[in-house]
């Protein structure tokens, strides 16, 4: 797939901030076809150190609100400020559980490489997340997962870097269409593998981060075949 967007951000700048496979590059992928505006108002929920943030700030002109429980707001408003991009991002230190914004304020919700890690129980999207967008605004999800299930019998390739609880927060396509179908708030657009697993997960590989070096044993053997980058867009439908 090719990205005219993400490759044009610093390399520098996109190495030392990343943390996981390459969150520019899934989120072109994730945003193509989607219909953002200037002075929308987005939640970039588990944005990390904001590369994301920076992307749709730039890219669209939207304000974001970039929201994020590992990373600490003053971190990233320095980030933010560095970039002249201050007056459209607001930095958020928050806990995906329990977000301190007004149901219905969002035109968009969008979360790249962080939903994996706490949306996986069923009432989750109606409880925590779908009230906060607008009724017939966007939730877009990009996050790794497996082409399969597969947890009962990992393969000793995924063994290499990670343990089986390591793992626990990685499912199928099928696995996060049978959850989400649960919801009464949001309609399910589609589900589904994206293209750019081996772009995304190079760059990560590559970048030097200590994570990044932890997870080449296991990719180097061949793990990627069994794993997967998933998309998700969804419209909220109900109160």
């Amino acid at each position: 797939m090719h990205y005219p967007k993400s490759t044009t951000y610093d390399a520098q700048l996109v190495n030392e901030n990343l943390m996981g496979p390459n969150s520019l590059k899934m989120l072109e992928e994730l945003t193509c076809g989607m219909d953002l505006k200037p002075g929308m108002k987005v939640l970039d929920l588990g944005c990390g150190k904001g590369l994301t943030s920076i992307f749709l700030a730039k890219e669209f002109g939207v304000t974001v609100y970039a929201t994020d429980l590992w990373i600490g707001a003053t971190e990233n408003y320095e980030r933010f400020k560095d970039l002249g991009l201050a007056d459209r991002i607001i930095p958020i230190h928050a806990d995906g559980n329990d977000l301190p914004f007004a149901h219905n304020y969002f035109d968009t919700i969008i979360s790249v490489d962080a939903y994996y890690y706490f949306g996986r129980e069923a009432g989750f999207m109606d409880a925590k997340l779908a009230p906060f967008v607008k009724r017939g605004g966007t939730i877009a999800l990009a996050f790794p997962g497996f082409k399969e299930e597969i947890h009962a019998h990992l393969p000793d390739e995924i063994l290499l870097s990670w343990t089986a609880e390591d793992m626990e927060t990685l499912h199928s396509c099928d696995w996060w269409r049978s959850l989400l179908a649960r919801s009464k708030m949001i309609r399910i657009e589609a589900i589904r593998e994206m293209e750019g697993f081996d772009e995304c997960w190079n760059d990560w590989l590559n970048c030097g981060n200590e994570y990044a070096v932890n997870d080449r044993p296991a990719m180097e053997a061949g793990a990627g075949k069994y794993m997967n980058l998933i998309s998700v867009l969804a419209t909220r439908t109900a109160d």
